[in-house]
């Protein structure tokens, strides 16, 4: 039986994203964000709500576990409509994830809850 172990939560300023054009400044999103979620942003007229998204989820897992962790190993995930997180590495199979994520106007907001496997 898993136990709550944690919660984070984050809001991120889609502006924030806005002002960092896909096209002009690839490397910085590099820096954040795995190819395959990357492509997943850039299908959308306006990717930079998902980036926000992707972005607040991954902030939140960092707040929800006590482990240190970058953001470029923690991998969010679209299947069936909703996120899910997948770690890189040994802290892959010792956590589990519920994750709500929501845009609205400017701001996109996640709270995740990890549970100690």
């Amino acid at each position: 039986m898993n136990h709550v172990f944690s919660i984070g939560v984050d809001i991120v300023n889609v502006t924030r994203f806005r002002k960092k054009p896909l096209r002009n400044n690839l490397n910085f999103y590099k820096k954040i964000f795995s190819e395959s979620e990357i492509n997943y942003c850039k299908k959308f007229s306006s990717p930079y709500e998902h980036f926000a998204g992707k972005f607040a989820i991954k902030e939140s897992v960092i707040k929800a576990i006590p482990d240190k962790i970058s953001l470029k190993n923690i991998c969010i995930l679209n299947s069936k409509h909703k996120p899910e997180i997948k770690i890189n590495g040994k802290l892959n199979k010792k956590y589990d994830f519920i994750v709500s994520v929501s845009h609205e106007k400017e701001f996109a907001i996640a709270v995740v809850i990890s549970f100690r496997k």
